[in-house]
């Protein structure tokens, strides 16, 4: 069985079933995670040493790919944490690192990032929160706009001033430290619902030096070498995985549609023509997601604009296909009968998502033409 058709298993059985009340309810899926870590996910990228998979960006992608197939929502947490967990792997002391997976593989627990800020939206890079760095520890106050997994992770990947003048770093806050709050009540969005993206207080919240990811001032080097990689390719796997989802509600809806004449939806020439294209801009984008993926693997020298494009694509294309499916589940649709209407709420959510697709746009037109990205 190969890891997406484990994950594909999985969320048949785990996330399918909450998929709505989690829509409905605005709600995290908390057994669903608990289950993650029970049958092996959370640790998919944990080094082998420490008891993980010790796997690569591709099965982070087809993972993501397979729960987003499910629930959108369950796939961008799940994402969120491998990416996290990547920067602490890559950038963490040794200290860290031991202190993390050890709560990954042993007691389940998950990572998230809180890098959205009020001030600075899809430029997450850039943050106003306040730094004032002691002997040994440092103090942050301020506000993160948009944290996914808000409450429910164990670790959060924020980004603050550094001591070296106009550079930030990156610090990793657990849940429990004095001084984290999350304002749950403020969390209404219109799709992607089940992700609880809630605004995070810190107030006088005092954070021990270890857990800086890094040397200081690198947090803007580790969000490109490693936070973008993995959470553009994870950002494209989940809406890949919404619009597979969009396809196969919609070829569902169309079978089994018929009218009392016995003819069938499907016999349509226009339904037929919608059902083509979403077969074909679905897989599209599972296709080059899944290449971008391979490509970032073996370090190839055109993985950065492949990386950025699988996302331009799998964003843009999950809103089409969701207005193909919408024509063809009608009134149904409309009217909440079936999925479609969730999927096509979660789709848009795609495309503001930091980075933006407009940023991305911007961002592959300078790596194809050899410029810094910023």
């Amino acid at each position: 069985m190969t890891i997406y058709e484990k994950a594909k298993e999985f969320a048949l059985a785990h996330i399918e079933p909450i998929a709505k009340k989690m829509d409905d309810e605005a709600i995290f899926p908390v057994e669903a995670f608990k289950a993650m870590g029970e049958e092996g996910f959370l640790k998919l990228m944990v080094p082998k040493e420490f008891g993980g998979e010790g796997a690569t960006i591709q099965e982070h992608a087809r993972v993501c790919m397979a729960f987003a197939e499910s629930s959108a929502s369950a796939g961008l947490c799940y994402m969120m944490h491998n990416v996290c967990l990547m920067v602490v792997l890559t950038y963490g002391s040794d200290e860290l690192k031991k202190e993390v997976c050890e709560k990954i593989v042993n007691e389940g627990k998950f990572c998230a990032l809180a890098y959205s800020e009020f001030g600075t939206g899809t430029h997450f890079y850039i943050p106003n929160i306040k730094a004032d760095h002691k002997d040994g520890y440092t103090v942050l106050n301020g506000r993160k706009s948009m944290v996914t997994s808000a409450e429910q992770a164990s670790f959060y990947l924020i980004s603050a001033p550094s001591t070296k003048e106009g550079l930030t770093d990156n610090w990793l806050i657990p849940l429990e430290k004095e001084g984290v709050k999350f304002d749950l009540n403020e969390w209404n969005g219109v799709g992607m619902r089940g992700n609880v993206s809630s605004p995070m207080t810190l107030t006088d919240c005092k954070l021990e030096d270890k857990y800086m990811v890094g040397e200081p001032g690198t947090a803007v080097e580790q969000i490109f070498a490693v936070v973008a990689p993995y959470f553009v390719v994870g950002l494209a796997s989940v809406y890949s995985g919404l619009s597979l989802a969009i396809y196969e509600a919609a070829r569902k809806h169309a079978i089994e549609r018929v009218y009392p004449n016995g003819q069938g939806l499907i016999n349509i020439e226009t339904v037929q023509i919608h059902l083509a294209n979403l077969y074909n801009r679905a897989n599209a984008a599972k296709y080059f997601t899944l290449e971008a993926a391979r490509s970032a693997a073996c370090g190839e020298e055109d993985a950065l604009p492949k990386i950025l494009a699988s996302r331009i694509n799998a964003s843009e294309g999950a809103i089409e296909c969701s207005k193909w499916a919408m024509r063809i589940g009608g009134g149904k649709s409309y009217n909440k009968a079936d999925a479609i209407e969730r999927y096509m709420r979660d789709s848009y959510a795609g495309q503001i998502m930091a980075p933006s697709v407009d940023v991305l746009i911007v961002w592959l037109g300078k790596a194809v033409t050899g410029q810094e990205l910023i």
